[in-house]
């Protein structure tokens, strides 16, 4: 685990290696590039932002953000787009960056991408673009690989700082119109995708506010929500029309849409919504909730603010959070800020076969999480009110690896344990949102509900596309605007021909 760095030191250290590169006359070498310290992140304090909402990663200054660019080799193969599910010309904007031209790589960034500054913050690049790189590569490390979700993000916050958002091009008006079942990550992207071909673009969105997950599920403490309105408000300004509170599948059936409303093609991006419970005694007891509630009432209905919100929040002292990946640290993390004194992470394997993101595992570490590996909840207990009181906790050890390559856990006999807790948060997973396929029979799912497409995002239904976390599973951000590219692309070859 890293420790913390003030961010004034982070500054001052990156001003100084630039001001050293600058004052040379001489051409840098690559092996000299790949002898510049990679930038850190600043963020705030540890225990000052585990009681607060404002972002913890306050971002690379201007003079670490082109030392960094630096780093880049600009290598021929470009191995780093083919690691991004939507193929960012990195190199390109990087270069833009090194070169102080910042307005520029904005410019070669939206290209493909209008979510960057997104992106850059919630993206795991680690296991993606900045895996490949050539850099660490080259030191058998990835920690040492060019910040390319650093540089993204500074990008993006710079430009939209400026005032001077580039609007991107639309072409003339086609005569086709196209509806989008959700404002995720991958309904966001087939919008905008469609848009700049000149097509009218209707979104359709179930809550009253827009962004999908990336609003409701992620906490503003690693995605504020302004940075999700600027990104929307581009779409607005393209020509996406919104419209909010249209529960598609109620409101308007998927059919309807097509033969009533006269759209001449569907995006489904319902997303991935139905929480995955583990079936133990005691789960319907008061103080057990799905992560998905739990960061939807303090994310999007705003129940952190508990003098102003008509939401009410649960009240913890210790919470147990069970699962291993990205929401569940979310969720204990949230947990610490709406003050509870204890948060306990419970998962049955060890720290090397979490699914979160490091970065995200390090500062819930930083932020005083407690992390309980190799062991599992066996049923939640209550007091006379129906209220958790404490759970049962199995000891595990490793056996041989299961299908997805993880080493399976395996019980240990007669090691149970009881632990004091009046809340448990279940961050296990989540299945397919059910309410399309309810409301539309005739589409094709899989076993675990989630729709099937072809290579091209297209459904079992004419005229009807489908990607993001209703096709994928839950998946990341990056992952569903990938999906969202490949169907936007098919729909609009669809149109052009039609």
């Amino acid at each position: 685990m890293t420790s913390w760095t003030d961010p004034e030191e982070l500054y001052q250290e990156g001003k100084k290696i630039l001001d050293e590169l600058k004052a040379r006359t001489d051409k840098i070498k690559p092996k000299e590039r790949m002898a510049i310290p990679r930038q850190l992140m600043p963020t705030q304090k540890p225990k000052v932002r585990a009681e607060n909402l404002c972002e913890v990663a306050t971002g690379f200054s201007e003079s670490q953000a082109v030392v960094e660019a630096m780093r880049c080799l600009d290598c021929k193969k470009e191995p780093c787009v083919a690691g991004c599910p939507v193929s960012i010309d990195i190199p390109g904007f990087i270069k833009k960056v090194a070169e102080e031209d910042f307005s520029g790589a904005a410019e070669v960034i939206k290209r493909t991408s209008l979510l960057p500054a997104i992106c850059g913050r919630v993206c795991p690049q680690e296991t993606q673009c900045e895996e490949v790189c050539t850099v660490s590569k080259s030191k058998k490390d990835v920690s040492k690989s060019v910040a390319i979700g650093g540089l993204e993000r500074f990008v993006a916050d710079r430009e939209r700082e400026s005032g001077k958002t580039q609007i991107p091009q639309v072409k003339p008006k086609t005569g086709k119109k196209v509806g989008v079942v959700g404002s995720g990550p991958a309904g966001l992207v087939v919008a905008a995708d469609v848009r700049r071909e000149g097509h009218e673009v209707i979104l359709f969105e179930a809550f009253h506010k827009l962004g999908g997950v990336m609003r409701y599920g992620i906490p503003e403490f690693r995605l504020p929500n302004s940075v999700v309105d600027q990104e929307i408000n581009l779409l607005k300004e393209m020509g996406v029309e919104f419209k909010t509170n249209t529960v598609i599948g109620r409101t308007r059936k998927i059919e309807d849409l097509i033969k009533k409303d006269g759209f001449d093609a569907i995006f489904v991006g319902s997303g991935a919504g139905l929480p995955l419970f583990l079936g133990i005694p005691g789960e319907e007891r008061v103080g057990v909730f799905a992560a998905n509630e739990y960061l939807t009432r303090a994310n999007l209905m705003r129940a952190f603010d508990k003098k102003k919100s008509q939401t009410p929040i649960y009240d913890s002292k210790h919470v147990v959070v069970l699962g291993g990946g990205n929401v569940a640290m979310d969720a204990s993390r949230m947990a610490l800020r709406l003050g509870a004194k204890k948060v306990s992470v419970v998962y049955r394997r060890t720290l090397e076969e979490m699914p979160a993101r490091n970065e995200e595992i390090e500062h819930a570490m930083e932020e005083g999480v407690e992390f309980c590996f190799l062991q599992n909840l066996l049923r939640i207990d209550g007091d006379d009110d129906g209220r958790v009181a404490s759970v049962k906790v199995q000891r595990y050890e490793l056996g041989e690896p299961d299908g997805s390559g993880r080493r399976r856990p395996v019980a240990i006999d007669g090691e149970i344990f009881t632990m004091e807790a009046d809340t448990v948060i279940v961050a296990i997973g989540n299945g397919s949102n059910p309410l399309i396929k309810q409301t539309t029979p005739d589409l094709e799912t899989n076993r675990w509900g989630n729709l099937v497409v072809d290579e091209n995002g297209k459904t079992n239904i004419d005229k009807v596309f489908a990607g993001g976390d209703i096709v994928l599973g839950a998946a990341t951000v990056i992952l569903a605007m990938g999906e969202g590219r490949k169907a936007a692309a098919a729909i609009n070859q669809m149109l052009l021909k039609n």
